[in-house]
C-alpha cells in the first residue's frame, strides 16, 4: 500500500482538463479506466464458456450461470438476450456473467455451441 504522502499528493483538478480520474489521470469525458479493464478482463479468459446451476443463496430456486464468454460488454448484453428469449425465461447480466432462471442447461450448450464457443459444464 502506498504512503499517505502518495496518496495525498495526486492532481485531483487541472484548470485546462477539468476533473481528473483517480485512475489513469485522464479528464472525466476522456477516462480510458472503463475500456482497459473490459481489455484485462478479456485477456484474463481461457476461450471456455463455463454452464453451472446454482442453487445456494437464491431461496431454492435454480439459476444456470454462464461464464467466461469471451465478448465485449455490449455482445455480452445482446447474447443474454438471446439466450433469455430462446429458454423463454427470465436473466441477467452482472460482472460478465450470465443468469439464466430455471434449469435449461442443454438448450443453452447447444445454443452457444451453435455460436462458436467451446463449452464445458461444471458443477452438479
Amino acid at each position: 500500500m502506498a504512503s499517505l504522502k502518495d496518496q495525498l499528493s495526486g492532481l485531483v483538478y487541472s484548470t485546462e482538463k477539468g476533473k481528473l480520474c483517480p485512475g489513469c489521470g485522464e479528464s472525466i469525458d476522456a477516462c480510458r479506466c472503463d475500456d482497459i479493464a473490459e481489455q484485462q478482463r478479456l485477456a484474463n479468459l481461457d476461450g471456455v464458456v463455463k454452464i453451472r446451476r446454482e442453487v445456494a443463496g437464491r431461496k431454492g430456486k435454480g439459476v444456470i450461470t454462464i461464464s467466461g464468454v469471451p465478448l465485449p460488454e455490449q455482445e455480452l448484453k445482446t447474447l443474454t438476450k438471446k439466450l433469455k428469449q430462446r429458454c423463454g425465461t427470465g436473466g441477467s447480466l452482472k460482472d460478465g456473467v450470465i443468469e439464466i432462471q430455471g434449469d435449461q442447461r442443454d438448450v443453452i450448450k447447444a445454443l452457444l455451441e451453435a455460436e462458436g464457443f467451446k463449452v464445458k459444464m461444471t458443477g452438479g
